[in-house]
């Protein structure tokens, strides 16, 4: 990735990883997109290849992430999603124009129709169209980590995933209450 940027938390669920782009929400939150290059750079990982982003369009993104973030939270504790966020995700979902598209490898890509951010960002909120009404086989859950509650998608056989990532979330925790185990329990 860029110097002078954090690393991007990359997952296998292209809508919660695009919310993790701002992580550590109750805590000291990190950025990850801050710029609109990152932004760029983001979605180029996902294969969704944008010619240019402006402030406007990162702010159009950021207000999706915020979106997506607060209806899968409301969906992994079975509440009743905001109307707003809802909105937002539908918006961004018709407004934009990109088509699956099947490799000869038998992958689905896709094909945004002028490369632009909104086309991008209708193929991510398309996504989280999938994940939060549950079309997809899977579990919305949220972060044991009281620093980070992000919503991931547990796709785990027995759907009982504790952390949005166990190299970051999972292993501080861990580090933690073994640290704490130490200062209750002195050699």
């Amino acid at each position: 990735m860029r110097a002078g940027f954090p690393d991007f938390r990359l997952g296998s669920v292209l809508a919660t990883s695009f919310t993790g782009t701002l992580s550590e929400r109750f805590g000291d939150s990190v950025e990850r997109i801050p710029v609109p290059r990152r932004l760029i750079d983001w979605l180029a990982v996902y294969g969704l290849t944008v010619d240019s982003c402006t402030p406007d369009q990162l702010d159009l993104a950021r207000e999706l992430r915020e979106s997506i973030h607060l209806a899968a939270t409301a969906a992994a504790l079975r509440e009743a999603l905001p109307a707003a966020a809802v909105q937002a995700i539908d918006d961004r979902s018709i407004q934009g124009r990109a088509a699956a598209i099947l490799t000869p490898e038998g992958e689905r890509r896709w094909k945004l129709d002028s490369s632009s951010v909104e086309d991008a960002l209708s193929v991510v909120a398309a996504d989280a169209v999938d994940v939060i009404s549950g079309e997809r086989d899977g579990k919305l859950a949220l972060c044991a980590s009281p620093t980070c509650r992000a919503a991931f998608f547990d796709t785990s056989q027995s759907r009982t995933r504790k952390w949005c990532d166990m190299n970051t979330c999972g292993n501080r925790q861990k580090k933690a209450r073994f640290n704490a185990g130490r200062r209750t329990n002195p050699s």
